[in-house]
């Protein structure tokens, strides 16, 4: 259906209207309650001007209109929103456990709702069952959307499923099914309560544009055919069509680095020339290394960090800077130095070392019942960490501090006015018309947070945790503290600061001893925050589209539940009906990769625990000095563009820099420098020289490569890679093209220096 000026809400006046056209005012209004990087002052009065959003990427991707009357909360929107809540986070959580996996996202719901939504208006009658239309017409924008968001907001493996399954496979705790449901459903839904109190910070506000959701609105445009201000016809072909072939382009270009020739993604081709020079490897490598080799050919690998056509080029400047800083500076000046003995270990690497270079064996030094074994740990070995891996959690403790700095700093007027505001006091069109539409009382998301409250404290008294409850009353301070702050700093630059770090490293210096009390204070503490986050971009994105709130509220709560529920059964008829669920030599490969790496950290952070990698006298102390750095760093940033308001120290934000490498590793630069290359030709240049393009197709192409990508690895990996007898993927799989980048040192991961037989590197004596 197509949408016009004539459909638009009327009942409340326009901003120009209540300031009488006066052009200052309007201005005035446009201006968000902080220096915004992202605001440009003349495209915000001319978005005013026209009644319209002052960010020109809102107006290109949303409607400025409203038609109250279009369908969405129908019984059509709820059996295909329900039905895709179960199928893709069971077809998810049951690839959790598998290496290769493969990832059903939400935009493949979002598409595959889609023809299913038009098939049903065309072939079902249109009769009533008690009162509910089966099929109340043509599939309306408003349906698909709301559907998508029942679809996808559980659509990855909820985060507490881990806790389950490594209490089963490292500590032998196999508790019923009804502790495992209060422990997810707590963990998800206390974030969702959250997330509705923080809306009028994080929704409501015209500068929160969650740039993410910006691609998701043009494509439910594009699909639905919509022609919105701010885009016209601009000549051309159609955004529905220029979709479509970028779609099928993707889709089909993915076989080669998806599949055929893996090298293109891989496309380390320094270290093809000189496969065995370790420290050429080691810079220009893509596995182990730091990816100076600069170039990929998959999508997927550039858009792996989120999408670089939807993030704002200035964050995606500070994030490349810091890449720049930190990881091709100063960690090659500490692994060359030997600094933390790095030289015996790859550069670059998600995995832990005793000091023989070899992978540290948790085993060795923990008791039967999973507590610490001092003596064997004094006679085994000190933990050691990659470069990368150090540096990368100096940048989490300074992003900690520094998130707060910043908040304070430049966000504190924002904060203290949006306190006050209602909703159609919004200088924004979005608010005003979505203010006509019921919202959902606060005293619903305090309901769900006492009986989710309560569901936790149940699960870790009721069953031995030994977590006590305070502690779990302290994680949900913490995420709380943090939701606002990082919630303003991801709705404008697209980059989250992440809490996982800082809540393992206080549980681990409170309740040392204690892996399972880890696992849960770091879930509720980290997750609880960025689930709050989450729906808080589900609400934004509904803002957008114009979805009543209270069929968002309960479209969300209800999907969530169903999705974590079917997520636990999927998992337990795993561990039931697969045998060597979770062992390394699975044969088909359910190796449960994630559950090692979470079961590793809850040995490493609640067993060894951070006071002997972190505290005076241990060899990572150094890193505590980020904290420091973290603080300082906004403040001097201010100081200077107090001076110097118009230079480009606005554009400056630490917490970007600290937190926006926070994937590093697994990620290397593979998925930093091209993707801020692509950042810059399309965010920068295009968008300056051919804004008209840029505005009609920019997001549209995002969606088009991400669905392109989504869809054709689901298709590589049920036709080609899953079938045991597939005759297509023998062969392919051994050629030059598909294992060059893993025969150099780079992906065979050889260190500058090796142990001699009995001997070890580091310190000679640790406690």
């Amino acid at each position: 259906m197509s949408l016009s000026k004539d459909t638009k809400q009327e009942s409340q006046p326009s901003d120009i209207e209540k300031l009488g056209g006066d052009p200052a005012h309007i201005a005035e209004l446009a201006l968000p309650d902080f220096d915004d990087p992202n605001i440009d002052k003349n495209e915000a009065l001319a978005g005013i001007l026209e009644d319209d959003s002052p960010y020109p990427e809102v107006r290109s991707a949303v409607a400025n209109t409203d038609d109250p009357s279009i369908p969405c909360n129908t019984f059509r929107a709820w059996v295909l929103g329900l039905v895709w809540a179960i199928i893709i986070p069971g077809l998810n959580q049951f690839f959790f456990f598998r290496y290769p996996s493969v990832t059903v996202t939400g935009i493949v719901g979002q598409l595959l709702i889609f023809p299913l939504g038009r098939a049903w208006a065309r072939l079902l009658p249109n009769v009533k069952i008690f009162g509910v239309e089966i099929n109340p017409g043509p599939f309306t924008i408003k349906e698909h959307v709301l559907s998508t968001i029942m679809a996808s907001v559980g659509y990855s493996s909820a985060y507490a499923t881990d806790i389950v399954a490594v209490q089963r496979v490292y500590y032998n705790q196999t508790f019923n099914f009804s502790y495992q449901w209060m422990v997810v459903m707590s963990t998800q839904l206390i974030g969702f309560s959250v997330g509705g109190i923080a809306r009028r910070f994080l929704v409501q506000p015209p500068s929160m544009i969650w740039p993410t959701n910006l691609v998701t609105c043009a494509l439910f445009n594009t699909l639905h055919a919509q022609t919105y201000a701010g885009v016209g016809n601009r000549g051309g072909i159609s955004r529905e069509r220029f979709f479509f072939y970028a779609f099928a382009a993707s889709a089909i270009w993915y076989l080669l680095p998806g599949y055929l020739f893996q090298a293109l993604s891989y496309f380390s081709w320094v270290c093809w020339i000189a496969p065995d020079n370790v420290p050429l490897n080691e810079m220009f490598g893509y596995v182990h290394g730091m990816g100076m080799s600069l170039i990929t050919f998959d999508w997927a690998q550039i858009a792996y960090i989120g999408s670089p056509l939807a993030t704002p080029w200035w964050a995606e400047a500070n994030i490349v800077a810091g890449f720049v800083f930190f990881f091709w500076f100063l960690t090659p000046v500490l692994h060359f130095t030997n600094t933390w003995s790095s030289k015996y270990m790859p550069i670059s690497s998600r995995g832990s070392f005793d000091n023989t270079g070899s992978t540290y064996n948790v085993t060795r030094i923990t008791n039967p019942d999973t507590t610490f074994n001092q003596e064997e740990y004094d006679a085994y070995s000190p933990l050691f960490i990659s470069t990368t891996f150090a540096i990368s959690y100096g940048l989490s403790f300074a992003s900690i501090t520094a998130t707060l700095t910043h908040a304070f700093l430049y966000f504190r007027k924002q904060i203290w006015t949006q306190a006050r505001r209602a909703m159609h006091e919004q200088p924004d069109i979005h608010a005003r018309l979505m203010s006509h539409y019921p919202q959902v009382p606060e005293w619903w998301y305090a309901v769900i947070f006492v009986v989710m409250f309560v569901f936790g404290v149940v699960s870790i008294e009721v069953w031995e945790t030994k977590f006590p409850v305070q502690w779990f009353i302290l994680a949900l301070v913490i995420a709380f503290f943090y939701v606002i702050p990082i919630g303003m700093i991801q709705a404008i630059t697209n980059q989250q600061v992440g809490l996982n770090v800082i809540t393992e490293l206080i549980i681990g210096y409170g309740l040392p001893g204690r892996p399972v009390a880890m696992m849960m204070f770091k879930t509720w503490g980290y997750i609880t925050m960025a689930q709050a986050l989450t729906f808080t971009s589900d609400f934004k994105l509904g803002h957008y589209m114009k979805i009543p709130p209270r069929a968002m509220f309960w479209g969300q709560v209800v999907a969530t539940v169903i999705a974590g529920t079917v997520q636990l059964g999927v998992q337990a008829w795993m561990f039931t009906n697969i045998p060597d669920m979770c062992t390394p030599g699975q044969k088909d490969g359910f190796i449960c990769p994630s559950t090692e790496t979470f079961g590793t950290a809850s040995v490493i952070w609640g067993v060894i625990g951070p006071a002997r990698q972190f505290s005076k006298g241990q060899i990572y102390y150094a890193l505590c000095l980020f904290f420091i750095v973290g603080i300082v760093c906004p403040v001097i940033t201010y100081l200077l563009s107090l001076k110097f308001p118009n230079s480009w120290l606005r554009y400056l934000n630490f917490p970007v820099i600290f937190s926006g490498t926070g994937l590093i590793p697994p990620a290397s630069a593979v998925n930093y420098v091209p993707w801020a290359i692509v950042g810059f030709i399309f965010q920068y240049v295009i968008r300056r020289r051919h804004f008209s393009w840029w505005t009609k197709y920019n997001y549209v192409l995002s969606a088009a490569l991400d669905s392109g990508v989504a869809v054709s690895a689901v298709l590589i990996f049920f036709i080609l890679q899953y079938p045991k007898n597939g005759s297509i993927g023998i062969g392919l799989q051994n050629w030059w093209g598909n294992t060059v980048m893993w025969n150099t040192a780079d992906g065979t991961s050889k260190t500058l220096l090796t142990v001699a037989d009995g001997e070890f590197f580091g310190p000679r004596t640790w406690h």
